[in-house]
């Protein structure tokens, strides 16, 4: 029971929350996205139909390296002010948080509804499926590419932010030609990694009042539960989105923000220490009873780490942060267990939260450090039928994929450029 309970806890960005229960999350299947037609964005039965060569090449170089930890030393990144001991070279930078949808007419209005700008998208029709990526932009920046252009391509490649990836495998927002698709697996089940996405604001209750009027509904009210302040809305396949406050009012102009993306981890001594070898700083950390949270942001947005992550300092300059956080969550004990794993979001019938990705200067050269760490890779670079691209595991298994910066040939039906 107290696994159960630890897999439910819920933060206000660094504070913790125990809801009642945990929601009927829906189950799917998912398949291969695109950024990589050799990488893996699994689908939903048989809705993404990828060419059979392609995915026996992916499935044929699918290599474990195994290895031991080696330090790599450190570069300065652009708008870093400190050297990053041990970040693999190439400069690493956070860029995006890739979730399943069944349809984008619906998805991308509730995004845009919590202040995101739709940048770009990767069209597949041939592979049936489509790529979506939005944003949260400064307030008042002025967004005037077409995405599916190579103009949208080239800013979304050389972004410092980081996007929300909406992977569309065609035919899952219609249910007859699919009676088998029964909607996309949300997390936070039993063992499921993947919690939640987040956005920020100045005022929750305004926010929530604003969203209801509009049809969004509410898995917790700001005034529901133990902690008050805070709430969850359901996106249109359910996955959760925490609405949380701000550290400091008016800091931050946009009405909202992206701001957070959650996983579950078994041993954050190990998945801290990881994703501080791909770029990332900890900011602030915050120890409950039975679980832990750690608060992670790309060195590309943020200035040096807190000298003390578990301070009250530290703790408001992660809220008010523009740009989003990767929230490792720690329950406590797992770390122990050695038969213990989270799912990650793309096994058979739990797919849903696919990966998070970094931008790297050279992909080889980056992969050759992070082959170091012993974790392993789900695609080599030069692994299927796209080379040049990579996904690698980190301690949990979770899928990292590793994009050159500047993008490269994705054979993506374009845009005209207007």
């Amino acid at each position: 029971m107290k696994r159960v309970l630890a897999h439910s806890r819920l933060k206000l960005a660094i504070v913790p929350v125990v809801l009642s229960a945990l929601p009927a999350a829906a189950n799917s299947f998912a398949f291969i996205s695109p950024i990589s037609i050799a990488s893996s964005r699994f689908s939903s039965g048989s809705v993404a139909r990828i060419p059979a060569a392609s995915t026996v090449s992916f499935l044929q170089n699918q290599h474990q390296h195994r290895g031991r930890s080696s330090r790599i030393s450190g570069l300065r990144a652009v708008m870093s002010t400190e050297s990053d001991n041990g970040v693999i070279p190439g400069r690493p930078t956070w860029q995006q948080t890739m979730l399943r949808i069944a349809d984008p007419t619906k998805s991308i209005p509730f995004y845009e509804m919590l202040g995101m700008t739709l940048i770009d998208k990767i069209n597949f029709p041939q592979y049936d499926f489509c790529l979506y990526f939005m944003t949260t932009l400064s307030d008042g920046e002025a967004y005037t590419l077409t995405p599916g252009t190579q103009e949208a391509h080239d800013y979304l490649w050389s972004m410092e932010g980081v996007a929300l990836e909406l992977t569309h495998n065609f035919g899952t927002e219609k249910r007859l030609p699919n009676p088998e698709f029964k909607g996309y697996h949300t997390g936070n089940q039993e063992k499921d990694g993947f919690g939640h996405i987040a956005v920020s604001c100045d005022d929750v209750y305004a926010a929530c009042d604003k969203l209801e009027k509009a049809g969004v509904t509410l898995k917790k009210k700001p005034d529901e539960g133990r902690m008050k302040g805070l709430a969850f809305a359901y996106d249109p396949d359910g996955y959760w989105v925490e609405i949380v406050r701000r550290g400091e009012s008016g800091k931050i102009s946009n009405e909202f923000n992206f701001s957070q993306t959650m996983l579950r981890v078994k041993d954050p001594k190990k998945s801290v220490a990881f994703y501080k070898k791909l770029g990332m700083k900890l900011m602030t950390e915050r120890h409950f009873d039975d679980f832990s949270l750690y608060f992670m942001a790309s060195n590309n947005v943020v200035g040096e780490a807190p000298v003390d992550p578990t301070s009250d300092d530290a703790t408001e300059t992660a809220r008010n942060l523009f740009g989003p956080v990767l929230e490792l969550t720690h329950n406590h004990g797992t770390e122990h267990d050695k038969d213990f794993q989270h799912f990650v979001g793309n096994e058979p019938g739990r797919q849903g939260f696919g990966h998070i990705g970094f931008l790297v200067d050279d992909v080889y050269q980056s992969c050759d450090a992070i082959r170091e760490l012993g974790y392993g890779f789900k695609k080599e670079p030069d692994g299927g039928s796209m080379k040049g691209l990579a996904f690698a595991y980190d301690p949990d298994g979770y899928w990292i994929e590793i994009i050159k910066r500047g993008g490269i040939d994705f054979g993506d039906e374009k845009v005209p450029s207007p």
